[in-house]
């Protein structure tokens, strides 16, 4: 590849929907360079350098900011020649690491042991992209800055906690990389736990990076590595119509291969505020739709008046189409005293309509510009959420009679779930007519 190829695949993926970003994107582009090299080649790295030094002339600081969306086989190898090479003479550098960090609790400190003798902590940012979701960034704001929600964030009012991501496509063409890891690594120990951490965790005293850290490391430690008998996977087979394929009929995929495509879990926090709130996560590929969502569902109303009446329920809706919304129940307008499900609803493209939601990439590369790691991942957080997830994932991968149980591509997932998630307390409202954003109010419940 050169310089031109270079920027050409740098257009094709950035979005200009005004002539202003074009121009703005032309201008960026004029600012970017191609270097090419090896990885464990000293030659390739001072060639980097030389490079480094002509662009950064004239300047009296030389800070720079390396990003390592690399394989983690290589972490290793680069990171010590760019300190050893790149490293500023009059400036700060720091690296921003991709996950995977590891596959396990061994390999993930064995990939930090290996990163310590050249970067310290503060130089070190381990980037989650969801920790960069305008809604994820906006769970501690909900949470502290409410007091009417503070004040029933606990188990004496809260009944159970879903966290759901789910994606509308498989890995099609792209099973290598999956197949090595599954659903359980690739999003569950990392994206949906660190949400987790944020709806669980104590009011940090700030803002400060660390402050958050420490109670998102605190919540963690707090958590039991997660139970089989607490655990449904699945894999996708074909459509019902046929029309897509499944899981093993992937050319990159093993034809044998029990790696889960779709994983329900859950989680226990033994501390005075969660203790017996189920946390349930779900995340697959090859699904119905594509969500990730938060519903926290609050205890039933106490019986007398009423009978049956829907729970109420919070709902964060992370991506598509960023929003939040309260479930609530209300009189239907009219003679009787009939009650409907609605909500109390923002949803962010109505009510901040003139406002651009950053990406998360972009929110989080401004962040480590500014030396800010409140959304970045520690090392002792690393370690806690693999001691959580590791005797799980040993037990399926060692265990070759247990086989995931297979779904439809396009369903909602393996035939169990709706009783895999009741049976730990939550309650499908069947309040006919209730679908967010609309509610048919000709539909009511009655008490």
């Amino acid at each position: 590849m050169d310089h031109d190829e270079y920027i050409r695949r740098i257009k094709s993926y950035i979005k200009t929907p005004t002539k202003e970003t074009e121009q703005q994107l032309e201008e960026f582009a004029g600012l970017c360079t191609y270097v090419s090299g090896q990885y464990d080649k000293d030659e390739s790295f001072q060639g980097l350098e030389q490079h480094l030094q002509e662009v950064e002339q004239g300047r009296p600081e030389n800070h720079r900011l390396f990003y390592m969306a690399l394989p983690p086989s290589v972490f290793t190898i680069v990171s010590q020649h760019l300190k050893k090479i790149c490293y500023p003479k009059n400036g700060v550098a720091r690296v921003i690491v991709e996950k995977p960090f590891g596959k396990d609790l061994a390999s993930s400190r064995e990939l930090q042991k290996s990163l310590e003798p050249d970067w310290n902590e503060q130089e070190l940012f381990r980037i989650d992209h969801y920790l960069g979701k305008e809604m994820v960034k906006n769970i501690l704001i909900l949470r502290f800055g409410n007091s009417f929600l503070g004040a029933t964030w606990n188990r004496h009012h809260i009944d159970n906690v879903q966290i759901t991501f789910k994606e509308p496509f498989g890995t099609e063409g792209r099973g290598g990389y999956f197949d090595e890891f599954g659903i359980v690594r690739d999003v569950m120990q990392n994206h949906l736990l660190q949400v987790l951490t944020l709806l669980a965790m104590e009011r940090p005293i700030s803002f400060n990076a660390e402050d958050i850290r420490d109670e998102k490391v605190r919540v963690l430690r707090a958590i039991p590595a997660i139970e089989p008998k607490n655990v449904i996977i699945g894999q996708y087979g074909k459509s019902l119509d046929g029309s897509k394929p499944a899981y093993r009929e992937d050319d990159t995929v093993p034809k044998d291969s029990r790696c889960p495509t779709f994983c329900a879990l859950v989680a226990y926090i033994k501390n005075e505020r969660w203790d017996g709130v189920p946390f349930i996560m779900k995340a697959g590929k090859a699904l119905n739709e594509q969500k990730t969502e938060i519903r926290i569902q609050f205890k039933d109303v106490t019986s007398g008046i009423f009978k049956d009446i829907p729970r109420n329920e919070l709902v964060m809706r992370i991506q598509p189409n960023e929003s939040v919304y309260i479930k609530m129940n209300s009189k239907l307008p009219g003679l009787s005293m009939q009650t409907v499900v609605t909500e109390l609803d923002l949803t962010y493209r109505r009510r901040f309509s003139d406002l651009k939601i950053p990406e998360a990439y972009e929110s989080l590369v401004l962040d480590c510009l500014k030396g800010d790691q409140s959304n970045f991942v520690r090392d002792d957080e690393l370690d806690a959420s693999w001691r959580i997830f590791t005797p799980l994932l040993h037990y399926l991968d060692d265990n070759k009679e247990i086989i995931p149980m297979e779904y439809p591509y396009g369903s909602r997932g393996p035939a169990v779930l709706d009783d895999f998630t009741s049976s730990y307390g939550y309650k499908f409202s069947d309040a006919a007519g209730y679908q967010w954003p609309t509610t048919n109010a000709a539909a009511p419940n009655k008490f």
